[in-house]
């Protein structure tokens, strides 16, 4: 068997791509008044996004180390070369810390990857990683494609209001951004593993066209691909969607709802754009 590929559920992977490409998945954990649940599993987008507007307790945390020890297990007895455990940015969780964790049991057979990034940018680099193990490819191969495709990728988010991240102590530097007027939509972006801000519009309709003007920028003359994300709002992710496709006809394009982990922090209406190298 070829180096089994695994990531978390803040990768976001559209609807059966992680069965299409042979990718595991171990959930983060939810709390919704104390109540726990496993992120996408028990509790999904819609059920987090009615939470959070009912201004009910959400509280997220990382998985154990032992569902990744035995979830490496399964994948080493099952018979798989070796596997890639490439996780959302240490910055923001301790999902790779418990991953790392796991690991040591497993000697070299485990690898685990911080990708400094999260969502579709973390789910774009698990996929290629799962291309080139498919080829059959060594798993220090497997591991420098993900790093690779994570490295190049761009990741850019409008939220509707910075008091979810504000609550979750994950915004760092975009504090600066808080006590600004309503009208004020903040533009974020993730560098270093970090969010953090990057520009401030008047309109929630200027910064769709600011997600589209910095998608085609970081895509440049280069093939992409290109996720948006949203939370509790198909149609505008639908329209960054469409806008993205006419003056990036050549990319390909998915659109995916962020789940209670990430949606937890940035809250409902949020609107991001990922872009990958293809």
């Amino acid at each position: 068997m070829p180096f089994a590929v695994l990531t978390d559920s803040t990768a976001y992977l559209p609807e059966g791509a992680a069965e299409r490409n042979a990718v595991h998945v171990v959930p983060l954990l939810v709390r919704v008044d104390g109540q726990e649940g496993r992120d996408g599993l028990d509790i999904g987008p819609a059920q987090l996004a009615a939470a959070l507007r009912d201004r009910r307790m959400v509280t997220t945390s990382r998985p154990n180390p032992a569902e990744f020890a035995a979830t490496y297990r399964t994948l080493l007895d099952a018979g798989a070369d070796g596997v890639l455990s490439v996780h959302l940015s240490r910055e923001l969780s301790g999902t790779w810390e418990s991953a790392r964790l796991a690991s040591e049991e497993f000697g070299t057979a485990v690898r685990v990857v911080d990708s400094r990034t999260t969502a579709m940018g973390l789910g774009f680099a698990v996929l290629r990683a799962a291309e080139v193990a498919a080829t059959g490819a060594p798993g220090a191969e497997v591991e420098a494609a993900a790093v690779a495709a994570a490295e190049a990728t761009r990741c850019f988010f409008v939220v509707e209001t910075l008091e979810y991240l504000r609550r979750g102590g994950r915004i760092g530097a975009a504090a600066a951004l808080l006590g600004t007027a309503l009208a004020v939509k903040p533009i974020l972006h993730v560098v270093d593993g970090q969010i953090v801000p990057l520009e401030k519009v008047r309109t929630t309709s200027r910064a769709l066209g600011r997600l589209v003007d910095l998608a085609v920028d970081a895509a440049g003359e280069s093939p992409v691909r290109v996720a948006v994300h949203h939370l509790a709002d198909p149609g505008r992710a639908a329209e960054l969607a469409a806008r993205l496709a006419a003056r990036l006809p050549s990319a390909t394009c998915v659109v995916s709802e962020l789940g209670a982990v990430i949606g937890a922090h940035t809250g409902p209406g949020v609107l991001g754009v990922v872009v990958a190298p293809r």
